[in-house]
């Protein structure tokens, strides 16, 4: 056999096992071959098939074959998934003792098991929407996806089928914009509100992601905030909402202040972009209580603490500072995100940011069978495939790396990563649970009030805090 480390790791043991398995197999099944040739006197084939089993025998324990064994075995399940590895002999061998080189197999990625892309809808403003669509018809998609990056006016619901994308329900991709020149916007307005007045969710959590703008917060629980990608949000980005056994929120665009390049001008735009995730929770957590958490932007250096503290989302810049990863979710490069979700799921965003390709590379946990990128900008290449930007790509279940290359310099993309939950689903309107039953209930509770009574989004706070008070949601 082969030289090996002393005291082999159990896939090396296995690796030896299968070769002289093979190997004996050979040289047996050849001698009883030889033999009953022998017996009949056909001498003349046994030389020509003792050569045959020389060669396959030499095959066999050659460090080709070895890899090729060691590769057949490995598998994202085993245990000793990442020890595994295989050695070749190089030199001559003295006194029973040979020079060994390890190399490491590379690790399995995660490979396109589908690409598609979901229609846009126009809106805020709408006929900058219908523009853009019309346009893209023209100057087609790519194009038009850098002018809606600069201008807006669509939204993107990623409809998943929960059965196969579990445990992540919804995706949508908001970019808007609001200006103070657009008569249209006016009048829009006097009956189709700039945001969402309140409703209702129960079993499942919501992660609303800003990019641009902000939003402003009212809930049945009294809970009031305020969060956004502006200097005014101080940070505060992300809002983590577990909906749980039931609770009703408001939504509503921050248009307070216009965009940052608009200041000290008599026209202005108020720029809105986020994402919004429907992530579902295990069967045993759907009725838990309501709570709403925001999540502030923490960027990692060499001098911050190992642990990034509470309710912060960890930004890592690379080495070369070719790529921003932002952690809501999950970890990433030793880094893990402090939030506290009993659902297993990461949620990462990738910012290519030099003009030049780069490349991101990411360990997937095992666990997470489900993987879903979604290229918000950029066209990047996954999996020697081309994507375009504002398409949904689906990774296959095997495979613990991912690799993405930004092929024309700037991208930017959201990956969605968890475990599968296998619990039944059913989701109706703004309800996930796990039958239609749950979801019948869970709407006679909403009209019965349990997770509180609507109000009017035009209320002032003082108002909205006495109707909460005498509608509290008991939950």
């Amino acid at each position: 056999l082969p030289h090996h480390k002393s005291n082999p790791s159990p896939p090396v043991v296995i690796v030896i096992v299968i070769e002289s398995s093979v190997c004996l197999f050979t040289l047996f099944s050849t001698y009883l071959f030889g033999l009953t040739l022998t017996m009949v006197q056909k001498h003349h084939i046994l030389l020509p098939l003792l050569a045959v089993n020389s060669i396959l025998s030499c095959c066999a324990f050659s460090p080709g074959a070895r890899s090729l064994t060691a590769t057949l075995i490995r598998s994202p399940s085993s245990p000793y998934h990442h020890s595994l590895h295989a050695t070749t002999t190089t030199g001559q061998f003295d006194d029973n003792t040979a020079t060994a080189e390890k190399y490491e197999l590379p690790p399995s990625q995660r490979r396109i098991a589908n690409v598609e892309k979901f229609a846009r809808l126009p809106v805020w403003p709408v006929w900058q929407g219908v523009f853009l669509f019309f346009a893209s018809k023209i100057f087609g998609q790519e194009i038009v996806a850098e002018w809606e990056d600069a201008i807006g006016g669509r939204v993107c619901p990623n409809f998943f089928t929960p059965a196969s994308t579990t445990p992540f329900v919804l995706l949508v991709h908001h970019r808007h914009a609001f200006q103070n020149w657009d008569p249209i916007r006016y009048f829009q307005r006097t009956f189709f509100p700039e945001g969402f007045p309140a409703h209702p969710h129960r079993g499942f959590v919501t992660v609303t992601y800003c990019l641009k703008g902000g939003f402003f917060h009212r809930d049945s629980t009294g809970i009031k905030q305020s969060y956004g990608a502006e200097e005014r949000h101080e940070g505060k980005h992300v809002q983590w909402l577990t909906a749980g056994a039931g609770i009703q929120h408001e939504e509503m665009w921050d248009v307070s202040e216009p965009d940052k390049k608009d200041e000290g001008k008599l026209l202005t735009s108020s720029s809105q972009e986020l994402y919004q995730i429907w992530l579902n929770l295990p069967a045993n957590y759907k009725m838990s209580p309501p709570d709403a958490q925001l999540l502030e932007a923490y960027p990692v250096d060499n001098s911050s603490p190992t642990s990034p503290p509470p309710d912060t989302t960890p930004i890592v810049t690379s080495e070369d500072g070719s790529t921003v990863t932002t952690i809501v979710a999950g970890e990433h490069a030793g880094i893990r995100a402090p939030i506290e979700c009993p659902t297993d799921a990461s949620i990462i965003r990738i910012q290519f940011t030099q003009k030049d390709p780069s490349t991101w590379t990411h360990i997937v946990p095992l666990t997470h069978e489900t993987a879903i990128l979604y290229i918000r900008k950029g066209s990047v290449e996954i999996d020697g495939q081309r994507i375009a930007p504002h398409h949904t790509v689906y990774l296959t279940p095997g495979g613990e790396q991912l690799t993405i290359k930004a092929l024309e310099g700037e991208a930017d993309v959201l990956l969605l990563s968890g475990a599968p939950l296998r619990e039944p689903i059913a989701s109706q309107g703004s309800m996930v649970m796990n039958t239609d039953a749950e979801i019948q209930k869970a709407y006679s509770d909403y009209q019965r009030g349990f997770m509180g009574m609507p109000w009017d989004y035009k209320i002032s706070d003082d108002e909205w805090r006495d109707h909460v008070k005498k509608n509290p949601s008991m939950y």
